[in-house]
């Protein structure tokens, strides 16, 4: 990997939004939180925000973590993003 593509606009430890979206079930929710546990298990519990759509079809789990680093954000994208219950990780 060069080196600019290791380079980041972020400072480390730094605090960082996650939006997972999925199909809203408790395999989605659940799946979801034990991922994001295996890579912050020091998370506390009002870092965790979720919201219906409006025909309650689908969730959002939002997720305030304390990023160490660009690998650890990295790493747990693509976690998410290869679970088959999660549809778009931003």
């Amino acid at each position: 990997m060069s080196e600019q593509e290791n380079e980041t606009l972020l400072e480390f430890p730094c605090e960082f939004p996650i939006k997972v979206m999925g199909k809203a079930t408790e395999e989605f929710e659940k799946t979801v939180y034990d991922i994001i546990h295996r890579h912050v298990p020091d998370l506390t519990e009002g870092a965790i925000k979720t919201r219906l759509s409006r025909d309650e079809n689908y969730l959002s789990i939002t997720v305030t973590i304390t990023a160490t680093s660009k690998d650890h954000l990295d790493n747990l994208y693509i976690e998410l993003t290869a679970s088959e219950h999660v549809l778009m990780a931003l």
